[in-house]
């Protein structure tokens, strides 16, 4: 697997429990093959029983929470800690069974324990790992919609995201998840692009002080909301997974993020594999540009051809 010419694509899915990660690679892994590209997906969650989707990899074969937590007596976080720690030492059997899948694009259903992500080492190594062996991963860190519509709740995701970001050092993609499902949660205060661009969160800051709780927590939210401004790295791409135009923006995001467009692994005309997939409206004859002179010429970047378009 270490061959220099053997180059794979794919997704890390991470993000907080009920976030949609499996109900996301059931989406993912459908949408992708009817558009013909070859999709593994890996379940990385010693805790996800019952997959609906069609796994070709699962830790389960290796070690699983229920033995860890009934054999050491450790409760759920702790056993899920000792199970990535417990993969991390046996890479010889991650790598023999992922090497049965060159050529393919790979789903990874991560954990969904929020410190795996932001404090502990094991999932980062994990990754770092796939990098050595050619994997050029996406990390697609999904958040439940409904906590745009808490203010609270959105800032201490935006810390979340922001932490998940520098800790794991991937190319990464936030995905506001389960926007069918938004209605329900009540109205937003400002448009939906002003929380999936995070916007001028001083109009966050001014509803928070609006609530007698939060009044007295003025000083810190407003740092808080400091730091995430000042590494301006967080945004958003809002998902339906019910819906084939949301999962085309999405692909789109995290093909560009991990160089996948700009491949040439499938052979395909682009415009005519999304016209059958969604509709004639969306055109790509910018990225099909993208693609022919990044194969063609080496000597620029590809972040220079494309501010030639």
């Amino acid at each position: 697997m270490s061959s220099p010419s053997c180059v794979m694509f794919g997704q890390v899915v991470i993000g907080p429990p009920g976030s949609g990660k499996t109900t996301y690679c059931l989406g993912m892994q459908e949408f992708l093959t009817k558009l013909g590209r070859k999709v593994v997906v890996v379940n990385l969650d010693p805790a996800n029983d019952g997959l609906p989707y069609q796994c070709s990899v699962d830790i389960a074969e290796l070690v699983t929470l229920d033995d860890v937590m009934d054999g050491l007596k450790l409760g759920p976080n702790g056993g899920l800690i000792y199970c990535m720690e417990y993969l991390e030492a046996n890479f010889d059997w991650l790598e023999k069974k992922l090497e049965q899948f060159k050529g393919c694009y790979f789903l990874f259903d991560c954990p969904g324990q929020v410190e795996l992500y932001t404090h502990q080492n094991s999932v980062k190594n994990i990754f770092a790992q796939l990098t050595k062996w050619n994997f050029r991963l996406t990390a697609v860190h999904l958040v439940d919609s409904h906590y745009c519509a808490d203010p609270a709740k959105f800032i201490s995701v935006l810390c979340t995201s922001l932490s998940t970001m520098l800790h794991v050092e991937l190319p990464h993609v936030n995905v506001l998840s389960k926007m069918d499902l938004m209605e329900q949660f009540g109205k937003l205060a400002f448009n939906l692009d002003y929380y999936t661009e995070v916007l001028d969160l001083s109009y966050l800051l001014e509803h928070l002080a609006s609530d007698p709780f939060f009044k007295k927590f003025k000083r810190l939210n407003e740092k808080l909301v400091e730091l995430i401004e000042d590494y301006s790295l967080v945004s958003f791409v809002p998902l339906n997974v019910q819906d084939k135009e949301s999962m085309v923006q999405v692909m789109k995001v995290v093909d560009k993020a991990n160089g996948y467009c700009f491949g040439d692994l499938e052979e395909r005309s682009m415009e005519a594999m999304m016209s059958a997939a969604v509709g004639a409206d969306f055109h790509f004859a910018s990225t099909l540009a993208v693609q022919d002179k990044y194969l063609k010429s080496n000597t620029k970047t590809v972040e220079e051809e494309v501010m030639d378009l």
